[in-house]
């Protein structure tokens, strides 16, 4: 992912996150107004039934304005106009509390005129929570004769429990803010090593380059000499330098091409050409390097032009190859085979070999980048496990399917769909 792209995703990412956040505080703090009001609003009416009930029982009127006053958000204070029983006023604040299912601590204390104090009366409970501590020290109303005073020393536990479903959205809300700052840095300490990776193996590489050239040069030389021809030993000498650089400079390119897949910039350069011959000379060159006929190639198709890469699609022949010839049991046997799917005429490339076999576990991971399948007790397997994550990557590129099927002891088969122009193929 490139960097502006990354920028963008970020800048996107927060934006959304932010805002989700913003509304969901917003709503939070909202509702949390409106159950405010409303249990406001409930203990207006409680309070209200409650100062009928002592005015009817001290068959007194009450007062026509000023009834109910509210100090602070959980104390009341009502104004009954006549003398007040506090086991009266307990039994009616109970049964008012109740009926309205206002089933939250309260406390409270009655107003005595001749002393001019707030005579304390009970802290009362709905739930299994201890008081919180001594009697509260409850205020007075200087305009009110006959009253008395309620606190809910437990009405924000009230209403936070009728709040459960939004407090539970707004977590919900900073986790996934957390989880997204989370995998930024992550991703941007992920994305940090990756350039360091792909900048060390260009630089690795291409400095790997300019020596092996050199040696191919020399190993050249030394093999056409006359005097080194004439010695059997210094011409086997000769043949292993020569051998193992021509190894180790298509190592070197493996690695090159992989870092080339994997980077931003990467383009293919597509061209129109004949499959079956480029194929075709894969199979012979694969061959003449092996001196004997070790794959085979048949070819079915009536048209086999393809758009494509041809460099690229060369080197994914290559790459199956050497990986059915790597394991193989002994004598390679491999078919290649070009055809069209007799149904829906796509042209598929098909290569079968009679190798070791790939178990089911592995199997899920053969196009993983430095995967390598577990080969027992063979250690003459070499490679660095990127030939199929850089065939992956190629087919993924030109919007071909690729499907690997293999069975121990029996041998792998892989098949390369390229879908026809009326499928929706390139």
């Amino acid at each position: 992912m490139s960097d502006n792209k990354f920028l963008r995703l970020l800048i996107l990412g927060s934006v959304a996150i932010v805002g989700i956040i913003a509304v969901q505080s917003y709503w939070l703090l909202k509702t949390w107004d409106l159950k405010d009001q409303e249990f406001d609003t409930t203990m207006h009416i409680a309070l209200q039934k409650v100062a009928i009930g002592i005015a009817k029982y001290n068959d007194t009127a009450l007062p026509k304005t000023n009834l109910i006053q509210r100090r602070s958000s959980n104390i009341y204070a009502v104004n009954v106009n006549s003398a007040i029983d506090p086991r009266i006023l307990e039994d009616f604040l109970y049964q008012e509390f109740t009926n309205f299912s206002l089933n939250t601590d309260f406390e409270y204390a009655v107003y005595d005129c001749h002393s001019d104090e707030l005579v304390y009366g009970n802290y009362c409970k709905f739930s299994n929570q201890e008081s919180l501590g001594p009697p509260a020290n409850l205020p007075k109303f200087e305009d009110l004769i006959y009253y008395f005073v309620i606190k809910l020393p437990q009405k924000e536990s009230f209403l936070l429990s009728n709040f459960k479903q939004n407090i539970f959205l707004a977590l919900v809300a900073v986790l996934a803010l957390s989880y997204f700052i989370f995998s930024f840095l992550a991703i941007s300490r992920q994305k940090k090593l990756s350039a360091l990776q792909a900048d060390f193996i260009n630089n690795m590489t291409h400095e790997f380059k300019t020596p092996l050239s050199s040696i191919k040069i020399a190993s050249q030389a030394l093999r056409s000499h006359l005097s080194i021809q004439e010695n059997e030993k210094l011409q086997r000498y000769a043949d292993i330098i020569f051998a193992q650089n021509e190894r180790l400079n298509s190592q070197v390119e493996r690695v090159l091409n992989v870092a080339k897949v994997e980077g931003e910039e990467m383009q293919l350069d597509l061209s129109k050409f004949n499959v079956a011959q480029v194929t075709s000379k894969i199979v012979s060159d694969e061959n003449a390097k092996y001196g004997s006929n070790i794959v085979s190639f048949q070819n079915s198709t009536k048209e086999a032009a393809i758009l494509a890469d041809e460099v690229h699609f060369t080197n994914v022949v290559h790459n199956i190859l050497d990986n059915s010839i790597k394991y193989s049991k002994e004598v390679p046997n491999i078919s290649m085979m070009l055809k069209n799917d007799e149904i829906t005429g796509d042209l598929i490339l098909e290569v079968n070999d009679q190798g070791i076999g790939i178990d089911k576990e592995n199997l899920k991971r053969v196009f993983e980048k430095f995967y390598r399948v577990n080969t027992g007790n063979r250690h003459d397997i070499k490679g660095f496990g990127l030939g199929l994550f850089y065939v992956k990557n190629i087919c993924d590129a030109h919007g071909w399917s690729i499907h690997l099927s293999s069975e121990m002891g029996v041998g792998t088969q892989i098949k390369i769909t390229q879908k026809s122009q009326k499928n929706g193929g390139k």
